[in-house]
């Protein structure tokens, strides 16, 4: 930081900021017009916390909240005021020097795949949006409540200068100096159209000044969500959702309507097409904002949606809850927990009705937000049910998603499990040893391949009856009727060569038991009723939450060719090596680590030498 004068300091920007202007400057964007739209949207959010404040504070408030926007074309200059919240001193050097947001390297990385006019401000960088138009741009803001204002001025340099001035004014003022490319917009047609394609839905009034300093509002001025559907269009449902969620899809989804009786709330929601870039970001960050009586109350600070529905874009407004209270003690009030609930079952039935109707649609909408729609199985089972009625898996009876209710209706009239199994891969759960007996059965297996799948089934146990049940756990018993009133189950001649397996194979497994669901593999590895999933299990080692591996159940087929070799054979070494490299070959199908490498090297080579030999 240097000083210009006695009281201007120059300063350079944040080495992110710097990027993005670099950017915004050379004209990545080819849509211009979305400065204004910015400019106006970061106006209607101050003047909104103004009002929110000055209910608990009554010296914040304003006789009555406008934004104007006048045109100087004497100057080549546009203005945009404001008569919000306004910044500090510290505000403006935080909001206009650095981005402390942590989706600006994110911003960068996507502007490196594509030109998309609305991710400027999908990732909270709207500002600079004015550097598309402008040479240089002049910021004047008094915070309500305090007696100094400030000005920050760049020109995209580079650098940027803030000093004490004169502005009398609460609120803020941004000055563009328009470059010679886009003096268009001194038109005033122009300007109105663009201010009513993109912001007609700001409640806070939007005025156009023209040379003769003639106001005119422009915008409709209402909340439209507070419109009859009857009288809203497609398109204007298109602009708010755009301009709510600074996505360019179309919604796949849009739920407009109003709650009444005990609680009385009104609702504009919109599901995107497109998966929002901070969708899996760690903070989970909700896009819903809460309005109270047309007042902006908060966004993410309380919680009207459940994180697993961060995927939502738009509005509640409550005509119930207070607005003289802080934000924690709203997020406290029994109303908020009500109107999420409320939310959360006009979501899911929608949903429902969706999947129904048109299910093509619904399968790409469930690739985009099937595993942030699973993580609330682990979060609430109030609405477990509702919620497993929309999802939707992969399984071993077709190319295409299915859904658990549809799964149920196919099941085998003595079923009484769910049955389940957990991957990675989809191609290597179609052709995994564990399903084998089940697919020579026809009982369908589903597939679990998100990692939350493996935290939610040890929640949600059951559905509508069924209990959920994993193909790994070794007490799974395939055979059939006529098999076990035989007592061909027994297998009692294969008595030697488990305790061969179970002497040789030592502490490595914690039994060693005949298949009952086996069919063309030798071998697999399965998990006791009770102990963890193998495939959770796997998750918590690799995050350091678990020190080490447990020992499985080694599960053998007594109907294969090399078991039923190998009992023959009788304790010799070559049967040794054979019984190493089945349980290594049994480690290997579930992913998991062979420990003795070398070993099982020697032992396949000297196996495929006496094969070559023979």
């Amino acid at each position: 930081m240097k000083k210009s004068n006695k009281n201007q300091e120059v300063r350079k920007f944040d080495a992110e900021v710097a990027k993005v202007l670099n950017l915004v400057i050379h004209s990545l964007y080819t849509n211009k017009d979305i400065f204004l739209r910015e400019l106006i949207s970061n106006a209607s959010d101050a003047c909104d916390k103004r009002r929110f404040l000055a209910q608990s504070d009554t010296s914040l408030s304003a006789d009555e909240y406008k934004i104007s926007v006048k045109i100087d074309s004497k100057n080549k200059e546009l203005i945009i005021s404001d008569n919000g919240i306004g910044m500090s001193y510290d505000e403006l050097l935080e909001n206009l020097g650095t981005i402390a947001k942590s989706g600006t390297q994110a911003f960068l990385n996507e502007l490196d795949k594509k030109d998309n006019v609305n991710l400027i401000g999908q990732f909270g960088v709207g500002f600079y949006s004015s550097f598309m138009v402008a040479d240089k741009v002049t910021v004047k803001s008094r915070k309500a409540g305090e007696e100094t204002a400030h000005q920050w001025q760049s020109k995209g340099d580079g650098e940027y200068t803030v000093e004490a001035t004169e502005y009398e004014a609460t609120g803020t003022e941004i000055t563009l100096k328009l470059r010679k490319d886009a003096e268009e917009y001194l038109d005033k047609h122009r300007l109105s159209h663009i201010i009513t394609t993109y912001s007609d839905h700001i409640t806070i009034p939007v005025e156009l000044i023209d040379e003769e300093g003639k106001p005119a509002q422009v915008n409709k001025g209402k909340a439209l969500w507070m419109r009859p559907k009857s009288e809203i269009t497609a398109e204007e449902y298109q602009q708010f959702y755009k301009s709510i969620s600074h996505q360019v899809d179309k919604p796949f989804l849009t739920l407009h309507g109003k709650a009444e009786g005990k609680i009385e709330y009104t609702y504009l929601l919109f599901v995107p097409s497109m998966k929002p870039f901070d969708l899996y970001h760690p903070d989970r960050m909700r896009r819903v904002k809460l309005f109270v009586r047309r007042v902006f109350i908060a966004e993410d600070t309380v919680e009207i949606i459940p994180r697993w529905l961060r995927f939502l874009r738009g509005v509640v407004d409550s005509e119930d809850l207070p607005l003289n209270i802080s934000r924690e003690s709203l997020q406290a009030n029994p109303l908020v927990e009500k109107i999420r609930k409320s939310i959360t079952n006009k979501v899911l039935s929608e949903l429902k009705k969706k999947a129904e109707k048109e299910p093509e649609e619904y399968a790409v909408f469930w690739k985009n937000f099937g595993p942030v729609l699973k993580e609330g199985l682990c979060e609430t089972l109030d609405s477990k049910d509702p919620l497993l009625e929309v999802c939707r898996f992969y399984s071993s009876a077709g190319e295409n998603i299915t859904g658990v209710d549809d799964y149920i209706s196919r099941m085998k009239p003595e079923q009484q499990d769910i049955y389940y199994l957990s991957g990675e891969n989809l191609e290597t759960l179609r052709t995994h040893p564990q399903i084998e007996g089940f697919v020579k059965r026809g009982i369908e297996v589903l597939f679990f391949t998100d990692t939350v799948d493996d935290f939610w089934v040890n929640v949600a146990h059951d559905y509508k009856g069924k209990k959920f049940k994993s193909v790994t756990r070794a007490d799974i018993d395939l055979s059939d009727r006529d098999e076990k009133s035989e007592g061909k189950e027994e297998h009692k001649e294969m008595a030697p060569l488990i305790e061969l397996f179970r002497k040789e194979l030592g502490e490595k497994v914690k039994d060693v038991v005949i298949s009952k669901k086996l069919e063309s593999s030798p071998v697999c590895l399965g998990v006791a009723e009770g102990d963890m999933d193998i495939r959770m299990e796997k998750f918590l080692r690799e995050n350091r939450q678990l020190p080490y591996a447990s020992s499985k159940i080694l599960e053998i087929n007594p109907h294969h060719k090399l078991i039923l070799a190998l009992s023959e054979k009788g304790e010799t070494q070559e049967v040794r090596d054979t019984i190493n490299l089945l349980y290594d070959q049994a480690l290997i199908i579930e992913g998991e680590a062979v420990q003795d490498l070398k070993g099982f090297s020697d032992r396949l080579n000297q196996l495929i030498e006496k094969s070559l030999a023979a």
